[in-house]
């Protein structure tokens, strides 16, 4: 528990016990006098907050914290007549003699402990439901930070793979490159280090702006357009409404990677990608459809990078985005929409 808990935890305790004193101070200074209305007022106080913080500091964890149930109700009866035992004692000795009817503390009879007893119970309840407020959101506290570290160990996880993955299909696009030994050798040099670049750095965030992941994807479908000696079609097309849509990192690039890897093909009479890619009111819509091989069997199609953004996508956005993959007759569709809106 930090300082700032602490602090106001105490500060409640201590704003509850002085209104209550001040209260009881005022009420009885009506119509005794002001050292015997201490000694009414000061005599319970002491035994109230006996028994309160003896239960809020060592028998109601047996409760909450161990469970002990039995355990429990055993220390909380047993220091109830403990204390009640003292109290009748000190009433005795302290309130008898301030009294003009003492027969009231001559003996303990049953409506005077069954106000010592309201007055314990009543004290005990309140400071114990403080407690056990506190304890709660402090458990919940600490199940939510364990559950967050859980999230970011296997997101980190996740990204550990996804970059080896797509190195290895970058170098292997640009051994065909260097074959080749093409005029365009600059600008893919450039593009490739704009696709390292943002591997690197900007995977490792917990967001990016989107237009760095759609210049990857263009970077992308440039070199896949230079390694692939045939000629196929792709339309790209984006309408975002705003420039300040941020989202998780290579969540988009795996639907490319998958179309190229199983729907385009230099053997392929003709093969086509198609990405549609939109952004309205926090609402992102994204499509990917390809030509499929025929060489591709269904259980390939979906390949590592899409069974790793599954899991992406739901440790990014639980309950906040809906995938869907249709495999028709002539075509590879995908389709994913997520709500950026809590982001």
């Amino acid at each position: 528990m930090n300082f700032l808990v602490k602090y106001k935890l105490l500060f409640l305790h201590l704003s509850f016990w002085l209104l209550f004193v001040f209260y009881r101070l005022f009420d009885y200074t009506r119509y005794l006098p002001f050292e015997t209305a201490i000694y009414y007022l000061g005599v319970p106080l002491f035994f109230n907050l006996l028994i309160s913080y003896l239960h809020y500091f060592l028998i109601f964890p047996l409760l909450i914290e161990k469970k002990k149930y039995w355990e429990y109700f055993f220390w909380l009866v047993l220091t109830l007549i403990v204390v009640a035992y003292v109290r009748f004692t000190a009433d005795t000795y302290l309130l008898m003699p301030k009294t003009p009817d003492q027969s009231y503390y001559e003996t303990i009879h049953f409506s005077r402990a069954l106000s010592v007893l309201w007055d314990f119970m009543t004290f005990l309840v309140f400071t114990g439901m403080i407690k056990f407020t506190v304890d709660w959101f402090r458990v919940e506290n600490e199940k939510r930070q364990l559950e967050n570290e859980k999230l970011m160990a296997e997101l980190n996880y996740l990204k550990s793979q996804i970059n080896p993955h797509f190195l290895f299909n970058t170098l292997h696009n640009l051994n065909y490159l260097v074959q080749s030994s093409r005029e365009e050798a600059s600008e893919v040099i450039i593009e490739l280090s704009n696709i390292m670049r943002y591997m690197i750095y900007d995977a490792n965030q917990h967001s990016v702006p989107i237009h760095k992941e759609i210049k990857y994807m263009k970077d992308y479908i440039n070199l896949e357009r230079i390694r692939l000696n045939k000629p196929f079609e792709i339309d790209f097309r984006e309408e975002i409404d705003s420039k300040n849509v941020e989202i998780a990192p290579l969540i988009l690039i795996p639907f490319l990677e998958n179309a190229f890897k199983h729907g385009v093909s230099d053997k392929a009479e003709k093969s086509w990608i198609s990405v549609d890619l939109g952004y309205q009111n926090g609402i992102l819509n994204y499509k990917v459809a390809n030509s499929i091989l025929d060489s591709v069997s269904s259980k390939e199609k979906s390949g590592f990078g899409l069974e790793n953004l599954k899991k992406r996508l739901i440790l990014h956005y639980p309950d906040r985005h809906n995938l869907s993959i249709d495999e028709l007759e002539e075509e590879f569709k995908i389709e994913l929409q997520i709500d950026l809106n809590d982001d």
